[in-house]
């Protein structure tokens, strides 16, 4: 076998284990079989009589020239993509499938109002979704297991991304209906001094932000009770284990009992986060991603006006 007929399923192989460094999840991601995988692997590697991977009990690790190799690879398997899009494409728009990354903070809360506007523009546009932290979105964007994600900025590896803010979401205050800050007319910043606030675990880009926001107001964070998702702070406030910052959409979506949960905003305080569609520098045909960012926002406008608030590409 030679170079020549390296195939594009093995570069997607290649780059897959690469990223995931275990054969059983990295076949199980690409919906094949692991002795298929194997397979894969192994012509790869007498294709391009380089040895990819270093087998050891600690898992399997990319080679030094395998790492050599990894942008290389990605260049040529998004190209292919590229291709294919273009070939697809049809009087209704763009066509194939891309893989989308969200965070679990958000995609519940938005993707319903955005998915079903998407579909009717582009019938030919598949989206697969997957939700994680912001921060393993990042790695697994710039590592190619996602085409694009829905993130909260700030990001780190700006230089690799291109950013575009759609609209930003302010975060509410949440408190018990029996606590004493629910009986107040409006809460002033002072109000939160040594307040006991609950938020997220923290590799989760939520729980740095609520961590700021605290250090600012003089409250005081209980990280011995992180929750692990946005329900189980609302639970945890419901019980009188402190208040919670919890994001606009969240709110409108699944607090729905006054008498239980009180919902308000800080006076002369602007708490919110900015989301934006991120993908690589190195998409060859960007154009696409641009059109979504802009449909996602108009929608936004259009359904969720008075929750958050639309941003231009500046922010």
């Amino acid at each position: 076998m030679t170079a020549s007929k390296v195939t594009i399923r093995q570069l997607e192989a290649f780059l897959t284990l690469a990223e995931v460094g275990h054969f059983r999840r990295a076949a199980l991601r690409m919906g094949i079989s692991q002795p298929t995988l194997t397979s894969q692997i192994a012509a790869l590697e007498r294709g391009l009589k380089v040895r990819l991977f270093e087998r050891s009990p600690a898992g399997t690790l990319v080679s030094v020239k395998g790492r050599d190799l990894i942008q290389d690879a990605r260049r040529v398997v998004e190209a292919h993509r590229a291709l294919l899009d273009r070939a697809s494409s049809s009087p209704e728009g763009p066509a194939g499938t891309y893989r989308l990354g969200i965070t679990p903070t958000l995609g519940p809360y938005l993707l319903p109002h955005i998915l079903p506007d998407l579909h009717r523009r582009y019938a030919g546009l598949k989206l697969f979704v997957r939700e994680d932290a912001p921060r393993d979105l990042e790695h697994d964007l710039l590592a190619g297991a996602h085409d694009l994600a829905l993130t909260p900025t700030p990001l780190e590896a700006t230089g690799q991304l291109s950013v575009v803010p759609l609209f930003r979401e302010p975060l509410l205050l949440v408190t018990s209906a029996d606590h004493r800050l629910a009986h107040q007319r409006r809460v002033l910043p002072e109000d939160l001094a040594g307040e006991p606030v609950l938020t997220l675990q923290e590799h989760h880009h939520f729980h740095r932000q609520v961590e700021q926001l605290c250090h600012r107001l003089g409250a005081r964070l209980l990280r011995d009770y992180e929750g692990t998702s946005l329900d189980t702070l609302r639970h945890m406030v419901v019980m009188g284990m402190g208040v919670a910052f919890l994001p606009a959409l969240y709110v409108e979506s699944e607090i729905h009992q006054p008498d239980v949960l009180h919902v308000t905003q800080i006076h002369g305080e602007r708490i919110e986060r900015i989301h934006a569609l991120v993908w690589r520098n190195s998409v060859p045909h960007p154009e696409l991603f641009r059109q979504l960012s802009a449909d996602i926002r108009d929608t936004v406008r259009t359904r969720l006006a008075g929750l958050v608030e639309t941003v231009d590409d500046g922010a």
